[in-house]
């Protein structure tokens, strides 16, 4: 079974390093007892999880994998749903359920993954996956850390993030060109934002759609002729500031443009 270019393939053949993943999920049988796997492949991750006490659902998009699955993994009989993820309506296959989410992830589609993995968030606990290693990074990163981005904001505001390890290029068939790496998301017992949670998502992607600029350029996108944007707050650039942060200039800017 040859990798596919157009699924954006690359099969672990380390089944160490798929153990070791497997191994990552921290929260089944205490805060879910199903997981979906996304984008199995030829079941390299597959095989540890099955040897877990959890029911597992895989979700393919690429045909000959589900056949291929279905042909070696036959205790996965019914548990296979071919298809896209990101299409997938995901609380009506769990049942309404909680479960945890895992997967050495398609590059091509990582970041839609981690945004689907959002608007289900009442349903996932946890999320272990591979990951190309510069979107893990921005994923987990800190503010005033280079890589602290947009995405780093708006998926820390509900889930806490953990970099477990890198993933050499050697371990894939075939080798993709970057490295990767695998990381842990945990939700936040704390749902509530404190914010409007659109308005939230406009204010950090305006603040970082320009991020060497400081807030009080890139905000006046909302606020224009406001004096209290020469503010110190203001002074800063996108990635000094935390997602409490973010959740303070979200409601300030608020306040103002609902008493405009």
């Amino acid at each position: 079974m040859k990798a596919k270019k157009s699924y954006g393939q690359h099969f672990l053949n380390n089944e160490r390093i798929a153990e070791r993943i497997a191994d990552s999920l921290t929260l089944a049988g205490q805060a879910y007892e199903r997981v979906i796997e996304v984008g199995p492949g030829q079941g390299m991750l597959t095989q540890f999880l099955l040897k877990k006490p959890f029911q597992l659902l895989a979700i393919e998009a690429d045909r000959d994998m589900v056949l291929y699955l279905g042909k070696h993994f036959p205790e996965l009989k019914d548990r296979i749903v071919s298809g896209d993820f990101l299409k997938a309506p995901l609380p009506e296959l769990m049942q309404e359920q909680p479960f945890g989410l895992i997967g050495n992830f398609p590059y091509n589609i990582s970041s839609q993954i981690l945004f689907k993995m959002l608007e289900n968030r009442r349903y996932i606990p946890e999320m272990v996956g591979m990951f190309q290693k510069e979107v893990a990074e921005r994923v987990t990163a800190g503010p005033g850390s280079k890589t602290y981005g947009v995405i780093s904001v708006l998926l820390q505001a509900f889930y806490e993030g953990e970099y477990l390890f890198t993933v050499s290029k050697g371990n894939f068939s075939p080798p993709p060109k970057v490295q990767s790496a695998v990381i842990r998301l945990l939700r936040k017992e704390q749902q509530e934002l404190g914010c409007d949670e659109q308005l939230f998502r406009r204010v950090a992607k305006q603040a970082f759609s320009q991020r060497r600029k400081m807030l009080r350029n890139t905000m006046k996108a909302f606020i224009k002729g406001d004096s209290l944007l020469d503010d110190a707050f203001f002074n800063q650039r996108p990635e000094r500031l935390s997602v409490a942060d973010y959740v303070k200039l979200t409601n300030w800017i608020e306040e103002r443009t609902t008493d405009d």
